[in-house]
């Protein structure tokens, strides 16, 4: 089956990837948006852009795309300009498919092409989909937070073993979602088994909204190196 994955760089859209690796799936394309807005209801905002490094790494194409829109029917008519230069069976969509709003557009535009949206972790919960996603081996870097208890010191912390235990005891008494499903938070995966060679960031600041209690990585620059 030819599928692309929607991609951002992050622990779960690379865990899609992985998956149609394992499923045998022809991975025709990584499709990746950026959105000028950090508050974009569709697409991730920090760090989007080293999807490139990501893609190489992986050894996929990439269809990068801009979106200056900001709401989720006019954000996702951005995708539909990809859906229509390409020819897939289906798009894979990372995470445990809570967010209805945002899969509904999707599967809108996708149906328009007869395509069919996967969400191959729909049934895991979001503790069990970060475990996964840890066990995958995946390095994995936080690149954005917007939610009580996660200050500035998670920006650019890795989301490892020994983290998961202090993010899952934050979840608990803040009440965000485990696998940051709703916009709490987003992240960016340097290394792995999938990956031919290792993204390493350089030049990286933290931009941090106090009055929002929300920041993201601004990262400059970013190279591959060999593992």
């Amino acid at each position: 089956m030819r599928v692309a994955v929607l991609f951002s760089g992050g622990k779960d859209s690379t865990q899609a990837v992985k998956w149609c690796f394992d499923k045998g799936y022809n991975v025709t394309a990584l499709i990746a948006i950026k959105p000028k807005n950090t508050e974009a209801y569709l697409w991730h905002y920090a760090t989007v852009e080293w999807s490139l490094l990501s893609a190489e790494a992986m050894g996929l194409p990439l269809i990068l795309a801009k979106c200056y829109r900001k709401n989720p029917k006019d954000e996702a008519k951005e995708l539909e300009k990809i859906l229509k230069r390409i020819k897939i069976d289906a798009l894979v969509l990372g995470g445990v498919g809570l967010q209805k709003t945002q899969i509904k557009e999707i599967e809108k535009v996708a149906k328009k092409y007869k395509i069919k949206v996967l969400v191959p972790y729909k049934g895991y919960s979001s503790e069990e989909l970060v475990k996964e996603e840890i066990d995958s081996g995946f390095d994995i870097i936080i690149t954005q937070v917007a939610s009580d208890g996660l200050g500035p010191e998670w920006l650019g912390k890795r989301l490892d073993k020994s983290s998961f235990e202090e993010l899952k005891e934050l979840s608990q008494k803040f009440g965000f979602d485990l696998d940051f499903e709703g916009g709490y938070a987003d992240t960016f995966v340097c290394d792995g088994p999938i990956f031919k060679k290792r993204i390493e960031f350089l030049n990286v600041q933290k931009v941090w909204d106090n009055k929002t209690s929300s920041g993201y990585l601004e990262v400059s620059d970013a190279q591959l190196v060999l593992k």
